[in-house]
């Protein structure tokens, strides 16, 4: 599909760019090459091809829960910065 001089200004405006008259001969050659490789892409029977979102299939990308041994309330409270009757405390970060 040959774009036309007139064709690749008017994408250069929709894109804000400016051309010289260099770069629309360039760009109408390159432009033109890329619409044929998408008109060969669109011929393609896709019709019995189920749609995906990956090329390659995804399997067990998340582990199982399983149950594992946890801090003692010792543990977690050493590094707390404050604590109150074997709990952590947080300051109020809201006043009434």
């Amino acid at each position: 599909m040959a774009l036309t001089p007139e064709e690749v200004l008017h994408v250069a405006r929709l894109a804000r760019v400016g051309l010289t008259d260099e770069d629309v001969t360039k760009f109408q050659h390159q432009l033109s090459q890329i619409l044929d490789h998408f008109d060969v892409l669109r011929r393609i029977d896709t019709e019995n091809v189920p749609p995906t979102t990956h090329t390659l299939p995804l399997e067990g990308v998340m582990a199982p829960d399983e149950p594992q041994p946890s801090l003692t309330r010792e543990e977690v409270l050493a590094n707390a910065p404050l604590e109150q009757d074997g709990h952590l405390r947080v300051r109020a970060v809201l006043e009434e």
